[in-house]
């Protein structure tokens, strides 16, 4: 679907080339790639973008031929493209790439005579709703590039969009970075002469530490207003020739040399659906660590069934032959590659000595083919047994699959029974989902009742990056077996993960949940070090007055509490997930993202962000109110594929095609301003202006962006697209 796409947009500037550009013959129309960036994923949008979907090319032919479509032409007026078609109208397109692991909350559009805003409901007929369903309407265009389609657009028409997604905050060596995807290609900017663009960038910054902050890197020349104590405030005006062409990108670091953490406590709002109080704990692991990581037996058990043949399976390898070549020559470590059957590497657990790993690798290469079935329980098992006498060191299972089986609630048992035994460091077992086919919420819960980690590639392109993501938090694991002694004197608590992962040196730990009673002005975490010496540090508790800390935390949440409706089935917890996904816009898999439409003067839906919000909608083209309702196809990841499994279909292959014919066109237009603005875990916003017209896309300028507490932000984009009244 994304080449599909990519390959429209070619089409559309071959298209552009149409437009009738005045005598000025020194404008010239919009520039492609160059010939060595010509491949349809080049042109991806890589910022926020509009495009118009043109479907009939003879709307944009060229008036110096007047015998071919005379009554309909395109020429450049003041910068901004006009069409004129009679009463024609046609689709735009918003795509918004979100950046590392980026999730849209919502867009609110206004047109001339329309207003549009997206809103999430709970689903209750799935098969009714799909349905309803078009491709075009929206979706991911691929992960983390989430698209949506605002419906005849007439000539002329005025649009203002926000869009508004949380992404996740990096952290490397002490240091916080957000990178916000703001890349405008060079044929977006007009070619016309004299034509004012300014860009304008406001940043705030707020940590929740208490402590001080240290910018480090920023990719645009940003002035600082303001510097408080867990604070700062930053912005940036300027006048450009060409729109940015650089993603937008902020680093900092909070100054603690050693390992950190506090507690954040906030009431719920009067709206808030649980009306228990909230809390967030924070261990950060400093930016120089004197304590010795964890000595660790490590267990790779590798899917090997017909559908990883390619990129999934060649990825993996080069991502554990790295892992192999990182360990100490005191870590123990063995492989199990399986399909329908297993393949062990060797009989015991092996010291990572360099022979031993150098074997390993050439075992890879020689024993990691892509065939047959698969069959998750019969590896798991083995792994577990052969880490059963470990002992002065943390035992991990690190499983990587594509694949869904029947019997995930049976593993899921067994393995919880085999890890809540005896011993005082039990196995971790980490989970790397690659692809929509396999149970990502099965691989989490694996995951969050051992205190493991999880994660995932969705883009196969993907795999090994984040692979060795994974592999470095694993191996610079720097405490264990944490506990927060508070909450066993709270009168109730909901603790998300509720097994506490362990603490690594690559990367913050973040616990929250509600609860009712009195959190004291201290409480205690404790744990055990690398070393297996013990671990206590205070920590303060206080009150969080610019993060809000449902939406920091929301996200955590729902992922956790859906793979646990997943593993109980139990429907209680499914609505529990399915309206918190409403209150705070963070999509799940009970609830289904839709596009309203109405008329400018019905009020009722003038303030898509104060109305209240259904908790079931059967699906139905105009509802009680009068709004038209357009639903997006599920955005949530399921709950694994048994079918595309058993035929060993491989990631990637689940992708439709958008219909084709599909001709669009981008087109930058002119003056921009944005604003991000950010109220704590980091709250971006954009405002773009340009210029419309009936068939061609306009887009977008300016980006901004803010920084997020704890690994969030909230990205508001607004676009204004100005063209003339009438057709």
């Amino acid at each position: 679907m994304a080449e599909e796409f990519g390959r429209s947009v070619q089409d559309g500037l071959k298209l552009s080339k149409r437009i009738y550009l005045g005598k000025d013959r020194a404008v010239t129309p919009p520039k492609p790639p160059s010939h060595m960036d010509k491949s349809p994923v080049a042109y991806l949008p890589k910022a926020p973008m509009v495009y118009a979907v043109i479907s009939n090319p003879g709307i944009v032919d060229n008036p110096d031929i007047p015998s071919y479509q005379p009554h309909v032409h395109g020429r450049l007026d003041h910068g901004g493209f006009i069409v004129f078609m009679g009463s024609e109208s046609c689709d735009c397109r918003l795509a918004v790439p979100m950046g590392e692991q980026g999730s849209i909350l919502g867009v609110e559009i206004e047109a001339s005579r329309k207003l549009y805003y997206t809103e999430l409901v709970a689903i209750e007929d799935k098969k009714d709703l799909e349905k309803e369903v078009r491709i075009e309407n929206g979706g991911f265009l691929k992960p983390h590039t989430f698209t949506i389609t605002i419906p005849k657009v007439d000539g002329g028409s005025t649009l203002s969009i926000k869009v508004s997604w949380m992404q996740k905050l990096l952290y490397h060596n002490g240091e916080f970075s957000l990178i916000v995807p703001f890349s405008f290609p060079e044929y977006v900017t007009p070619h016309v002469k004299k034509l004012p663009r300014k860009e304008k960038i406001q940043l705030n910054v707020t940590t929740g530490t208490g402590t001080e902050i240290v910018c480090k890197t920023t990719s645009h020349p940003l002035k600082e207003l303001r510097r408080e104590v867990g604070k700062l405030g930053f912005s940036y005006e300027s006048e450009v020739l060409t729109w940015t062409n650089i993603d937008f990108t902020f680093s900092y670091a909070v100054s603690f040399s050693h390992i950190f953490g506090g507690v954040l406590l906030q009431s719920p709002s009067v709206h808030d659906v649980d009306q228990r109080d909230m809390f967030c704990a924070f261990l950060f692991p400093g930016g120089h660590h004197s304590r010795k990581v964890f000595r660790k037996e490590i267990m790779f058990v590798v899917d090997i069934s017909g559908s990883m043949e390619g990129a999934p399976l060649d990825g993996t390898k080069i991502a554990l032959s790295a892992a192999l070549t990182n360990l100490d020559s005191k870590d123990s470590f063995n492989i199990i590659a399986f399909n329908g059957e297993t393949y062990l590497f060797s009989s015991s657990m092996e010291l990572a000595s360099e022979d031993t790993v150098e074997r390993a690798v050439e075992w890879m290469s020689t024993n990691l083919i892509a065939g047959g079935d698969t069959n998750i329980l019969v590896p798991l098992k083995q792994a577990t047994e052969m880490l059963s006498k470990s002992g002065g060191s943390i035992p991990f299972i690190f499983l990587v699959t594509d694949g869904a089986v029947e019997d995930e609630r049976h593993i899921c048992d067994i393995m919880k029974s085999h890890i809540t035994g005896g011993g005082s460091i039990r196995p971790r077992i980490c989970t790397f989902g690659i692809g929509s086919y396999c149970n990502h919420h099965f691989l989490r819960m694996l995951a969050m009742i051992s205190r493991g980690q999880y994660d995932a590639a969705y883009d196969i392109d993907s795999v090994e990056s984040r692979m060795q993501k994974l592999l470095s938090r694993i191996s610079s694991t720097i405490i264990a077996n944490i506990t927060i002694k508070a909450f066993d004197d709270l009168d109730e608590v909901e603790v998300y993960p509720s097994r506490i992962p362990d603490l690594s040196s690559d990367n913050p730990l973040i616990v929250s949940g509600r609860f009712r009673g009195n959190f004291p002005d201290i409480v205690v975490a404790t744990g055990f070090f690398g070393d297996l010496s013990n671990f206590s540090l205070d920590l303060k508790v206080q009150k969080a007055k610019d993060i809000p800390l449902h939406s920091v935390s929301a996200k955590q949440q729902i992922d956790l509490l859906t793979a646990q409706a997943w593993f109980s089935e139990n429907k209680q917890l499914e609505e529990k997930v399915a309206k918190l996904s409403i209150r705070t816009g963070v999509i799940s898999e009970y609830t289904c993202m839709s596009l309203l439409e109405t008329d400018r003067g019905n009020q009722a839906a003038e303030s898509p962000g104060g109305h209240k919000l259904p908790w079931q909608v059967n699906p139905q083209k105009v509802d009680s109110q009068g709004r038209r309702r357009i639903f997006i196809r599920n955005l949530g990841v399921g709950f694994g594929n048994l079918t595309a499994t058993a035929e060993n279909l491989r990631p990637g292959a689940e992708e439709s095609k958008l219909p084709e014919a599909a001709e669009i066109i981008i087109k930058a237009a002119s003056n921009c301003c944005s604003i991000m603005c950010d109220q704590c875990c980091c709250m971006c916003c954009v405002q773009c202006c340009s210029k419309i017209n009936n068939q061609f896309a306009i887009v977008l300028t300016q980006l901004c962006t803010a920084l997020a507490c704890f690994g969030c932000i909230e990205c508001c984009s607004e676009i204004c697209c100005g063209g003339q009244d009438g057709h």
